[in-house]
């Protein structure tokens, strides 16, 4: 791509729609220990625009003109491939997805009673084909609930020890999903509306 180019790409990309990379496995346990300056910079490199990041666990906030998010995924998963030379799932929600899967969230999602959770599946596994492969959780502990690609699962914190998410958590299907707290999901969307309120 010529200079021209990219620096057209590149004021495209900083007045487009707003997205969420949520990166997978990386920065856990040792595992696919990547920079959050790294990834700021793989990103802007690659042409994304108002590249920002949150925490360490690979939420990756920026802008892009006219992509849908699966053909953004693919599209990033190889970025990040060759450039730190490992495969990652990368799941990419717009600022209107994320919101809609916040909005429809079971109504005590979030509350300080439980500890809750999203799953936000990978394009193109549904939240019914999911489920499908649930196996028994714990009665009076667990509680799951579909949504807009995603799962939402909470477990009451007083008994949180007694959850059986471990066993989902161990199944092949699971490798196509990343997750996120309730409260890492909620602020993702407060800042990619405060980036969006910045911008206007």
């Amino acid at each position: 791509m010529t200079a021209a180019a990219q620096n057209k790409s590149a004021d495209a990309a900083r007045t487009g729609s707003s997205f969420v990379a949520l990166l997978r496995g990386i920065n856990v346990g040792g595992r696919n220990p990547i920079g959050m300056p790294e990834l700021v910079a793989c990103f802007s490199d690659a042409g994304f625009g108002n590249v920002s990041t949150y925490l360490q666990s690979g939420n990756v906030l920026f802008t892009a003109d006219h992509m849908k998010a699966p053909k953004l995924e693919a599209k990033v998963e190889a970025m990040l491939e060759e450039r730190f030379g490992t495969p990652l799932l990368v799941v990419i929600r717009s600022r209107d997805e994320l919101a809609q899967t916040i909005d429809v969230a079971p109504a005590d999602h979030g509350s300080p009673k439980l500890r809750s959770d999203i799953f936000f599946l990978k394009h193109p596994l549904t939240a019914e084909e999911a489920l499908a492969e649930m196996p028994e959780l714990r009665d009076g502990v667990d509680s799951v609930a579909p949504g807009p690609g995603a799962i939402y699962f909470s477990r009451v914190a007083a008994r949180a020890t007694k959850t059986r998410i471990q066993k989902f958590m161990a199944m092949p299907i699971f490798q196509q999903m990343t997750v996120r707290t309730w409260r890492t999901s909620t602020r993702l969307l407060e800042k990619l509306d405060g980036a969006d309120t910045a911008r206007t």
